[in-house]
């Protein structure tokens, strides 16, 4: 299939399965470079977008997309499953084999080691890969040097589960086992992170599973900024509505050092807070691959890029898009990575081929559950303007304060998984 610019345009607003892994066993030495290689760095929202729109819209480009893992497990709905409402991962989880059969991208497993800019290599634990353009989409790391005490260790006591799969696993499981009339305690950190509005779902779905199984049981959030960062009205509401005398949020209550041993975390070295169950959502940075790569700004967190190619500021021919990305008004979502993608996947086949760049325009729609049947958004559209991305004035806008559409928005938001996790995997 190939796309002209209409088609695609079409596309870019529309969030678009799951099914072994084609593997090269060694990347370099098996790949001999064709006349045009882009190297996608990560398996998620933002890179399997980014392989699959270059390769529909260029076939004569070779696309090779690395990943550490054979799969990829949705951050959007992990928290479904932490509150009971899901039974397992298998509905958020997808495979790459029809990308490789589909499309023709070339994937490799394996960890990414190092990026040589200059040399425009990527160094994997598999072997060495060169491109003519990279994408780097490495998702979120932890800024764990704020957070003193909270190691490797600590997290198997105290899980963040903010990158879904194993965490995700053992957060529920303690969550399950905490007897009636214990305490949960989930911290929040400063925003900018992963997904505004996913510590408050996540509040709501551990409450609606403790007023179902542990009515006794209350959930203390700790965050780090003053209020609620996204929909606080519709959460409060929400919460008030359905979850009274279960949750107790307290804003500016920033946590800086834990205690898995005793099962506790300080505020800011004044105020201990104990729990049964702990839930540490740590500071965030740009993904470890591209802090090495000199791809972070002056923040040394966050990668900046050009707003409408997202090529980095810092290192010519290197793309980065998602989480990692400073990407103005848009938000640090799965849908922001996913059209952060398809909008960068046709300007690096613009460069490639010496052709008019496209002007940006981008979309993003944020669902949280408050119950297993209700939901809210956020929703807006994004341009450029003065360099800068910006959210198009009177373009989206948040659900209805009376609740009154969400059991439909419950519903709309289902959709868009399977539909968003079906583009991502076919």
């Amino acid at each position: 299939m190939t796309l002209d610019r209409r088609s695609f345009l079409k596309l870019v607003g529309a969030g678009a399965g799951a099914a072994g892994l084609p593997m090269i066993g060694r990347a370099a030495e098996l790949m001999p470079k064709g006349a045009k290689r882009v190297v996608v760095i990560g398996g998620g929202y933002g890179g399997t977008i980014a392989a699959k729109y270059i390769r529909m819209m260029d076939k004569s480009i070779e696309v090779v997309m690395i990943e550490r893992n054979d799969h990829f497990v949705s951050c959007p709905f992990s928290n479904l499953y932490i509150g009971g409402i899901i039974k397992d991962l298998n509905p958020l989880t997808i495979k790459y084999d029809k990308l490789a059969s589909n499309h023709g991208v070339k994937v490799v497993q394996a960890e990414v080691t190092g990026i040589d800019p200059a040399a425009k290599t990527v160094t994997t634990s598999k072997g060495t890969v060169s491109y003519d353009r990279l994408v780097v989409s490495p998702g979120i790391d932890f800024r764990l040097e704020e957070m003193k005490g909270y190691d490797a260790a600590a997290m198997e006591k105290m899980p963040h589960a903010w990158k879904a799969g194993p965490q995700t696993v053992l957060l529920r499981k303690q969550l399950e086992a905490m007897k009636d009339g214990g305490t949960m305690v989930m911290t929040v950190p400063l925003a900018p992170y992963r997904c505004p509005p996913g510590p408050y779902e996540r509040a709501s779905m551990v409450a609606h599973y403790l007023k179902a199984n542990k009515p006794k049981s209350k959930l203390v959030v700790l965050d780090a900024n003053p209020d609620i960062t996204s929909k606080g009205g519709l959460f409060k509401k929400g919460w008030k509505d359905n979850y009274e005398g279960i949750i107790d949020y307290r804003g500016a209550k920033k946590v800086t050092e834990v205690d898995s041993k005793a099962m506790a975390v300080m505020v800011e070295g004044l105020e201990e807070v104990k729990g049964d169950v702990i839930n540490v959502i740590p500071p965030q940075r740009a993904g470890q691959i591209a802090v090495a790569a000199g791809l972070v700004g002056d923040d040394k967190n966050w990668c900046p890029v050009n707003a409408t190619t997202f090529e980095s500021t810092k290192q010519a021919g290197i793309h980065v898009i998602g989480d990692a990305c400073v990407a103005g008004a848009m938000p640090k979502s799965g849908y922001s990575a996913n059209s952060e993608a398809k909008i960068c996947a046709m300007n690096i086949v613009a460069l490639m081929n010496g052709k008019e760049l496209t002007e940006m325009s981008g979309i993003n729609t944020c669902y949280s559950y408050i119950t297993d049947k209700d939901a809210i958004s956020v929703a807006a559209v994004y341009t450029v303007k003065e360099g800068k991305i910006i959210a198009v004035p009177n373009s989206g806008g948040v659900s209805p304060a009376d609740y009154s559409a969400a059991k439909l928005e419950a519903i709309y938001a289902e959709s868009w998984l399977r539909n968003i996790l079906v583009e991502m995997s076919t």
